[in-house]
């Protein structure tokens, strides 16, 4: 099985959001409590969230992407849980009863009053428009359909994840620093249940010397050489 973070798609043209120049650097998250507290803190949140969606929605899948979907149309991948709302997975052909979104995703909006949700061409377009904060029908605040900090990850998702973590033969780290939890907790229970564990990542991570392998090539590169090898 293989975890999937922003290293992935940077070569897509996404900057993460960790190293120097990524989305923090201009950009501090809005925790999903101030979201539904405070009018100013929306308006903080939609100005980045308006902006990171239309370069996520004019980036391409990368050599990674189409790597790992290749894999997977062949058997060789049971699970890819991705901590990314980017969607470039999905337009990439990958199996999507194989696919989680752990984090959500942000091709949808969701009403934080009545919880419908919509495409996000529907929020967008009011925003782009000029309206600081787009609002559903019923008057309640739209919000991109993603886990914000302070916001719990769906269950089921979480436990397939560990689920699989746990049964896997390989686990693949793949451009994630493991630093976010419970998600990074997949890796030690892959390793404690007797799977090989490979961390792929530019950065260092917490269990770079627990990982039976460690690579620090851009993944675009490793992951279609490693495709290469098993076909």
């Amino acid at each position: 099985m293989v975890l999937t973070g922003a290293g992935l798609s940077t070569a897509s043209g996404i900057p993460d959001f960790r190293s120097p120049g990524g989305r923090w650097a201009r950009y501090q998250p809005v925790p999903q409590p101030e979201f539904l507290a405070s009018e100013r803190a929306r308006e903080a949140y939609w100005r980045y969230k308006g902006e990171t969606w239309q370069l996520i929605h004019a980036a391409e899948p990368n050599a990674a992407h189409v790597a790992l979907a290749d894999l997977a149309r062949a058997g060789r991948i049971e699970l890819l849980v991705t901590q990314n709302v980017d969607g470039l997975h999905e337009r990439s052909g990958f199996p999507p009863e194989r696919l989680v979104n752990i984090h959500g995703t942000d091709s949808a909006v969701e009403c934080m009053v009545c919880h419908r949700r919509a495409p996000r061409a529907v929020a967008q377009a009011a925003w782009e428009a000029g309206t600081a904060v787009p609002r559903c029908d019923c008057g309640g605040p739209w919000k991109p359909a993603t886990i914000s900090f302070g916001q719990q990850l769906v269950a089921a998702d979480l436990e397939r994840a560990l689920d699989a973590a746990a049964a896997c033969d390989l686990f693949v780290a793949a451009g994630t620093s493991l630093v976010v939890g419970p998600v990074n907790q997949m890796l030690p229970v892959a390793r404690e249940a007797g799977a090989r564990t490979a961390i792929v990542t530019a950065s260092e991570t917490p269990y770079d010397a627990a990982a039976d392998v460690r690579i620090a090539a851009p993944v675009e590169q490793v992951l279609p050489a490693v495709r290469d090898q098993i076909r």
